[in-house]
């Protein structure tokens, strides 16, 4: 203990909860699914950013550290599906924000784009999960707020693709169904 400060000057240890002192969630904790998110919204960032094709990212994100704990096919189907359907998700996404998506940073973009694909596509998915999955991305990769806009937009979104479930959870009627709806 040299170097330390007596025990008794020394703060108390705060006991651990699944999160780093940052509020990140540890490694240890995180699901394949979850990882799978993290590496999607990397490999996002840089096809949004760098104009990279899909390939080259998909290739590049598979050779960094840790992947092989990521869910592979969730991956795949995160990355492969937001690129193939940038266009749909981006006219899904854009009527919920309060400006352009081409202001929207690109990391609250990929974010976004994952959270709008696995409310069509990943129906196992409970919509709370998908929106907090999503919030966890953008706290640990975007901007100091943007897990906030990330929340509303999505939540905005949820009772459109999701309606049937949303209207349960909420014990509320579904609203009317809208082209595009997946109730």
């Amino acid at each position: 203990m040299s170097g330390d400060a007596p025990a008794s000057k020394r703060p108390p240890r705060q006991p651990r909860t699944g999160t780093t002192s940052t509020g990140a969630r540890k490694a240890a904790s995180k699901s394949g699914r979850s990882r799978a998110r993290e590496f999607a919204v990397q490999a996002l960032y840089q096809y949004l950013v760098g104009g990279n094709d899909a390939a080259a990212v998909d290739a590049f994100t598979r050779d960094l550290a840790g992947f092989h704990k990521a869910d592979s096919a969730h991956y795949d189907a995160l990355l492969h599906g937001c690129i193939e359907g940038a266009a749909q998700l981006d006219a899904l996404i854009e009527p919920h924000l309060d400006r352009k998506l081409s202001e929207v940073s690109p990391i609250e973009h990929a974010v976004m784009w994952i959270g709008a694909y696995e409310f069509q596509h990943c129906l196992d998915v409970p919509w709370r999960v998908v929106i907090n999955e999503c919030i966890e991305l953008a706290k640990e990769f975007g901007g100091t707020d943007g897990h906030r806009w990330v929340n509303g937009a999505l939540g905005n979104l949820a009772p459109q693709l999701r309606a049937t479930e949303v209207a349960a959870d909420r014990g509320t009627p579904p609203a009317p169904a809208q082209d595009g709806d997946q109730g």
